[in-house]
């Protein structure tokens, strides 16, 4: 396994960075993806962009984790197509939790893919022109470091590392699981026992199998590898200070004993309180994507039952994106977070979605059920016993694919080991670079088809146009004027969530001149019939929401003559002027 995480020779060498903490591998551009890039290497990676790309990109040093490494986030705008801030953003993360590292090559691929078809492809080309991105491939930075540098199984190493006495001993973080083999891994420790509630899997010696009632045992599993580091007789119950990244937002947050990994409050974590502040001083993002792992799973919240309903044309949106998404990644699937997985409190996407306003969209990674060894069309049935299952049946197909798709590298046999507390044991299974993340052959084909989602999603913030659609006189020196803004995208130029919480100002459309009077003005209900629910105070001024695939009228009666300039003003669509002379 070490081959995932040594440097290939034409991509790195290194040099150590100024903060001391670590070393900088230098890559080049274009990027590649059949490896997995170490925390240093994201850095370098972003850098190397930003370097063969300078009039497309900048970089912003976000803020620092708890051990002081940087986050850094790249920006894509073209600024002969606008300023950043009058365009739609899209903001795209991965790797809040720290074992999920694939969920940063996808930030790293999406960010090549745009940049190195800008000119190439019109498609991506216009997108790039069109919006705003703000791409930030590892949140959680502490995390990614650690599970590349230390030995981990697939599912540790999530958290903050913020200190915590998890054992309630008045120690911190004193006993993690330990590597007593020194092959990189945590694996499962498991010792001979007549007694133990397991046996010898018939059809693969390398799996147990729970024994039948009155079956004489073989095995007692001792749980993950590891010795007693503090003493107090139990073993690896205090690693890395769990606070949950992705339980720690400023939006219906709950407390340790609701939510488990909430944090002392809201925003505890330094990362997370920076880049809440990252995405606020860019009220333009109009599209969220944050990618984790696993399962294969687009999600859109509300993350708890109590949070009720979104607004049904806020749904129709996501539907359009979900369903899409399922058709670009084929075996996902779009769900409920509260309902179709569990509830969350202080959820990051919820926090997009109710405090920033952007529709926001969580992608699971990866589906070990596409690490198949069968003919085309046949799928072995049961769970694999690494998330609960009761059947060995997937397990003895992925030992399969292990053995003759990935050379091995997945499973560590069971080996003997003299535990100084457990005696003679057996150490072997899933390594860490498996089961929640994709042999490296597969992962271009993840990126590209995930990568592709948000693609996919960025066609869709919304395209404003306005024309003047009637102008007439109806009087000396009074005209009817008629104002059209179309939406020819998905997204509406605000959601409708935000209509309703009035979470910020609404979009404006605004008459202007200096020799010109606003009498009467409001939205244009009907108009063959010209039936128009006008304005009371400051007809000047209205209040707008251009629905997303369609269309909404406004009609004005302006006394004066002179120079008229219709301004639309968005905070997630943009600005628009149109001027003419009456």
């Amino acid at each position: 396994m070490k081959r995932y995480y040594i440097l290939t020779a034409f991509l790195l060498f290194f040099v150590v960075v100024s903060t001391g903490m670590a070393q900088d591998s230098k890559v080049t551009v274009p990027l590649r993806f059949d490896h997995y890039y170490p925390y240093e290497q994201v850095v370098a990676a972003l850098k190397a962009l930003n370097k063969a790309y300078p009039s497309l990109t900048h970089l912003n040093l976000v803020g620092h984790s708890e051990e002081n490494r940087q986050i850094w986030a790249i920006t894509i705008n073209n600024p002969k197509t606008g300023k950043e801030s009058d365009k739609p953003g899209v903001y795209v993360d991965g790797n809040i939790h720290g074992n999920e590292i694939q969920a940063s090559e996808v930030c790293l691929y999406f960010v090549n893919y745009l940049l190195t078809n800008y000119g190439k492809n019109d498609k991506i080309t216009k997108l790039v022109d069109k919006n705003a991105y703000y791409v930030i491939p590892t949140v959680n930075v502490d995390g990614r470091y650690h599970f590349f540098h230390d030995a981990n199984t697939p599912s540790t190493n999530r958290g903050l590392r913020r200190p915590k006495d998890d054992d309630h001993d008045g120690l911190v973080n004193e006993d993690f699981p330990d590597d007593l083999d020194g092959d990189g891994n945590i694996c499962i420790m498991r010792k001979r026992d007549p007694n133990g509630k397991y046996k010898t899997d018939p059809e693969d010696a390398r799996l147990m199998i729970r024994v039948k009632p009155g079956e004489k045992g073989e095995w007692t599993i001792l749980g993950q590898e590891g010795i007693d580091n503090d003493g107090d007789g139990r073993i690896n119950e205090d690693a890395e200070g769990y606070v949950d990244p992705n339980r720690n937002w400023g939006y219906n947050w709950a407390p340790p004993y609701v939510q488990s990994g909430a944090g002392d409050y809201p925003f505890s974590g330094l990362g997370i309180k920076a880049i809440a502040k990252f995405i606020l001083d860019r009220p333009n993002i109009i599209m969220v994507w944050a990618f984790h792992n696993n399962g294969g799973m687009i999600l859109r919240g509300p993350s708890t039952k109590a949070e009720g309903k979104l607004n049904t044309s806020d749904i129709s949106v996501y539907d359009y994106l979900g369903k899409n998404g399922e058709k670009i990644v084929p075996g996902y699937r779009y769900l409920i977070s509260w309902k179709d997985l569990y509830s969350t409190y202080g959820d990051f996407t919820d926090f997009t979605d109710n405090i920033v306003g952007a529709y926001s969209l969580v992608g699971e990674l990866f589906r070990t059920a596409d690490e198949t060894y069968s003919k085309p069309g046949k799928t072995s049935g049961g769970d694999d016993e690494i998330f609960g299952g009761s059947s060995n049946e997937r397990s003895r197909e992925r030992l399969k694919f292990n053995d003759h798709l990935a050379m091995g590298e997945l499973y560590k046999p069971w080996t003997p080991f003299h535990h100084p507390v457990y005696g003679d044991i057996e150490i072997g299974g899933w390594v860490k670079m498996s089961s929640r993340l994709p042999h490296p052959f597969m992962l271009e084909d993840l990126v590209h088809r995930n990568a592709s989602a948000v693609i996919f999603s960025a066609e869709q913030t919304p395209e404003i146009k306005m024309e003047v659609t009637g102008k007439k006189k109806t009087g000396k020196n009074l005209y009817q004027i008629r104002i059209r803004l179309t939406n020819s995208k998905a997204m509406p130029s605000m959601t409708y969530h935000s209509v309703k919480k009035k979470a910020y100002p609404m979009d404006m459309l605004k008459v202007l001149g200096t020799q010109v009077k606003v009498v009467a003005g409001g939205k244009l209900v009907n108009e063959y019939t010209g039936q128009t629910n006008y304005k009371k105070y400051k007809p000047e001024v209205q209040f707008v929401q251009v629905p997303g695939f369609g269309k909404t009228d406004y009609q004005f009666l302006v006394e004066g003559k002179g120079t008229v300039t219709i301004l639309f003003e968005s905070r997630k669509a943009g600005k628009k002027t149109v001027t003419f002379k009456l």
